[in-house]
């Protein structure tokens, strides 16, 4: 490394935000970028250490402490040569993901971990800025044709890299604009929707061919997908999960990605059939801790809720690294994210016993009781109540943040593709091959309800499994197979 002391002399410095009062009032990003020289000392940080365990908790095998050590020379370019071997889209990760390879820091052992993500946004950043990122189509195309099903992360990965090896590639959308949930399941204020407008001209220009409002087995045949060599299916884990609890249907109890969707709509002006989900004026209850239930908060007190308190079902989790959870391994410990900071009360251990509604089925109040967990006869913790703990909350909007249970069956059922045990798409987790030779998976619609790194990640590795089905081999590189390009 240039300088191996610079964990020793420089501190962790993070992007501050725009103050709470300011950034609620729009939609747009909020955070205030380090100056160039601090974005140098953060890369000075990384240690030069034996064993980067960063690679590892990375689900891409970033190359961590080399794109690191440019930032550090100011070599900007070579850092984002770098970066762009391993990660189809860093201006995605760089604002979104959680950081696993940030948790897994060595570094964090006895100090704040490097700050990888943010170092990471803003290389890719200076690229676009500098026009380093330019269209690279394929010198020579091979004459298969692939379709992609789903524009998210996973599918526009496996475009590209499919693009790369010179196959023809199509992608298909359902919705109206690419992205998938990050386009309309993401907040503009978490993703301004120009990041993805920009990085989908890029792929274009490549020579991948888009499609919209392509929604395969209900106005877009699947018998079409089998004029194609290959088959992504990219369609994500879109089945929201509900609750089984008295007054569910009322009026006022809505689904997080609905109201999520609608609002980043309104920005752009597009059109939805269903009703206005609005949190103006309302108390508003948003069950789920998740980073779902986080945007549902941040984007009602922009709409201007009355007031809004967040439900967790589980433990508060601890204010630093749980013993149970020891580095290298993610951390059981609380986040408070930017959407907290705005207001909002949290309450944990917390279980929704009814939807109470007025006489016209509209949604006045929430019956609660408070819960514990507990290991029953040694098998897995189980939820028990606590008597007398019940309350009522007042509430005109209950937004259910509780996840996915797996993606739709629309098109498996239309083309016989078998289902595991928990409903997603059943593929070789070696040759991501379903149990039609030519019909492939990956991302949420394959693992299940997971982070937009690992989604790029499973769309990278499918993508070499395609080209090697279609090919008989692949220049394609491979995390798994520890053949990541030189740069």
């Amino acid at each position: 490394m240039g300088k191996i002391t610079g964990f020793k002399e420089y501190s962790r410095a993070d992007e501050s935000n725009v103050a709470v009062k300011t950034r609620v009032k729009n939609y747009q990003e909020f955070t205030v970028p380090l100056k160039e020289k601090e974005l140098q000392k953060q890369g000075s940080r990384c240690m030069d250490c034996g064993i980067p365990f960063c690679h590892s908790g990375c689900p891409l095998g970033n190359l961590i402490p080399d794109f690191n050590d440019y930032v550090h020379k100011g070599e900007w370019k070579k850092a984002l040569e770098i970066l762009h071997a391993t990660n189809n889209f860093p201006e995605f990760t760089g604002r979104l993901c959680p950081a696993p390879c940030e948790k897994a820091c060595v570094l964090g052992i006895i100090d704040q971990p490097v700050s990888i993500e943010n170092i990471e946004k803003n290389i890719v950043e200076r690229g676009f800025r500098e026009g380093w990122i330019i269209p690279q189509p394929p010198k020579i195309r091979t004459g298969k044709t692939v379709v992609v099903v789903g524009s998210g992360p996973a599918g526009l990965a496996a475009a590209q890299q499919l693009n790369r090896a010179g196959h023809t590639v199509t992608v298909l959308e359902r919705d109206d604009a690419f992205g998938g949930l990050l386009r309309y399941g993401i907040p503009n204020f978490k993703l301004e929707k120009e990041i993805i407008d920009r990085r989908v001209a890029i792929l274009e220009a490549e020579g991948i061919v888009f499609e919209t409002n392509a929604n395969v087995g209900i106005n877009y045949a699947v018998e079409k997908l089998k004029t194609f060599d290959a088959v992504v299916l990219c369609g994500g884990a879109t089945v929201k999960r509900t609750l089984p609890t008295k007054g569910i249907d009322a009026k006022g109890v809505e689904q997080a990605m609905d109201f999520l969707t609608q609002q980043t709509k309104d920005i752009f002006g597009n059109k939805y059939s269903e009703e206005k989900i609005s949190a103006k004026g309302k108390d508003v209850i948003v069950i789920g801790g998740g980073d779902t239930g986080s945007d549902c908060i941040g984007t009602s007190n922009r709409q201007g809720a009355k007031s809004v308190t967040n439900f967790e079902i589980m433990p508060k989790p601890p204010l630093h690294r749980s013993p149970t959870t020891p580095w290298p391994f993610w951390p059981l410990q609380l986040k408070t994210s930017s959407s907290h900071e705005e207001g909002c009360e949290r309450d944990w251990l917390i279980n929704t016993k009814e939807f109470i509604t007025n006489d016209k089925g509209e949604l006045t109040a929430l019956k609660t009781i408070k819960v514990e967990w507990k290991m029953v006869s040694g098998e897995r913790p189980q939820l028990i109540e606590i008597e007398g703990t019940e309350k009522i909350w007042p509430c005109d909007l209950a937004l259910l943040a509780l996840g996915f249970t797996g993606p739709e069956n629309t098109i498996s059922s239309q083309l016989g593709i078998d289902l595991d045990a928990r409903s997603n798409y059943k593929a070789s987790t070696a040759s991501y091959q379903t149990n039609i030779p030519n019909i492939f998976t990956a991302g949420d619609m394959r693992r299940g309800q997971s982070l937009i790194v690992w989604a790029i990640s499973e769309g990278r590795e499918a993508a070499r499994q395609v080209d090697i089905f279609l090919t008989g081999d692949s220049i394609l590189p491979s995390k798994e197979k520890g053949d990541l390009p030189s740069v």
